[in-house]
């Protein structure tokens, strides 16, 4: 009955408009007012969950793709990216994904894929022919693959909540990425054959040669993090660091677009959006010890004990569960709240923490596009000026490629 009330309040609380990680810590201090345990106590909690070195490397990231994107990298990545596939059937379709392929081994986030490249992306898809639906679902769905490809700051904050390797979900996470990316070709080629979408005159290898090497430093970002990770240079959280040195580095030498404006705007955006996941993730650390001390992880694994007594039952009903709470609850909130209480009953069916987090931060990812919460689908909609409720049934379709990838991966 307390876990009930605990939820019944804090679901109310979010429906009327308090943010999520304010709504957790003010259930939360309810709960220590009534237990006598004191606000000094709840404190401290919230700064033991905050005091986590790994975690530093989320606002880095994130102050990393703002770099990136206030330095004009992401007009060379797509140019480079049109110059590539812009000659096939529907290319700017296929640009848009190889671009968030491109751009996702920089920033690490769906929302700073779909934010960056997203307005850039629907401008040059619209002007071209191609209607609003189309570019703004394939915008959406395509940002997915940030998260999966290495940096990802979901894969961070997963890595520090089930206590796994970062570098390893950092490997991990490649090929699901790229398959993403395949299957939303294949998609982009269907559609566009049956549309009869224009493409772009083919480049010239000299053109291409040229847009090649004005994009190359910022393709390299990928291979000095995962370099640097696996040859024992830094750490992943260090590796977040070297990124954003990285990304004002390339702006210096090779682009010089970056100004102490645009750097300001960055680094008060990364300001803003770190306060948030902070906020979030102190409200999950005093969640979390309320749950281990009314026994919910025994509660859930008795759950799951007892409709799943297999390991493809387990990751069936897993999955089945974050699919549908992501199409209500905020990806993050997720991931902090009710990931912790399924890695230790993942373990005890003998699945590997690494593959199990790969499988959770695809479907965290594929909720993001899911209506009527998505909140891929917000960003674009914002950045492409496409109105939601269009957006929302024309990214129905769009929801099949990630899921068959996610079935392929578990």
């Amino acid at each position: 009955m307390i876990l009930l009330t605990i939820a019944f309040f804090w679901l109310l609380m979010v429906l009327v408009g308090v943010p999520i990680g304010i709504a957790m810590i003010f259930v939360s201090m309810g709960y220590f007012y009534y237990m006598d345990r004191g606000i000094g106590f709840a404190m401290q909690r919230m700064v033991d969950g905050l005091n986590s070195f790994p975690l530093l490397a989320v606002p880095l990231f994130i102050l990393a793709a703002g770099i990136l994107n206030s330095a004009g990298i992401t007009n060379h990545l797509f140019g480079f990216a049109r110059a590539l596939v812009g000659h096939v059937r529907g290319g700017l379709g296929h640009v848009n994904i190889l671009a968030s392929l491109f751009f996702s081994g920089m920033s690490g986030s769906a929302l700073a894929d779909a934010g960056g490249l997203g307005k850039m992306e629907i401008a040059a898809m619209r002007e071209a022919g191609y209607d609003d639906e189309f570019a703004g679902a394939v915008t959406a769905s395509s940002s997915l693959i940030g998260p999966l490809v290495p940096p990802s700051i979901t894969m961070v904050l997963y890595g520090v909540i089930a206590n796994v390797s970062i570098g390893q979900l950092f490997l991990g996470g490649v090929v699901p990425g790229l398959l993403c990316a395949v299957a939303l070709m294949i998609m982009v080629s269907i559609i566009a054959a049956r549309r009869d979408y224009p493409k772009d005159e083919r480049k010239n290898l000299g053109q291409i040669n040229t847009l090649f090497w004005k994009s190359l430093p910022a393709l390299l970002t990928p291979a000095v993090i995962i370099g640097g990770i696996f040859s024992g240079y830094f750490s992943p959280t260090e590796a977040a660091a070297v990124t954003v040195v990285y990304a004002i580095g390339i702006d210096l030498v090779f682009y010089r677009e970056l100004t102490w404006r645009r750097l300001w705007d960055a680094a008060y955006e990364t300001t803003v959006t770190s306060a948030s996941i902070a906020t979030i993730v102190a409200g999950v650390s005093l969640l979390s010890f309320i749950f281990a001390r009314e026994q919910a992880p025994q509660q859930i694994a008795n759950f799951f004990l007892s409709i799943a007594d297999t390991k493809l039952t387990f990751l069936i009903a897993v999955n089945l569960m974050i699919f549908i709470l992501g199409c209500f609850i905020e990806a993050l909130v997720i991931l902090l709240v009710i990931v912790p209480i399924l890695v230790p009953v993942a373990m005890g069916f003998a699945i590997d923490p690494v593959h199990f987090g790969i499988i959770v931060v695809l479907n965290l990812m594929i909720s993001i596009m899911t209506p009527p919460m998505g909140m891929a689908l917000f960003v674009v909609s914002q950045v492409g000026n496409i109105p939601f409720q269009k957006l929302a049934k024309a990214i129905l379709p769009w929801l099949l490629p990630p899921i068959v990838v996610l079935i392929l991966v578990n």
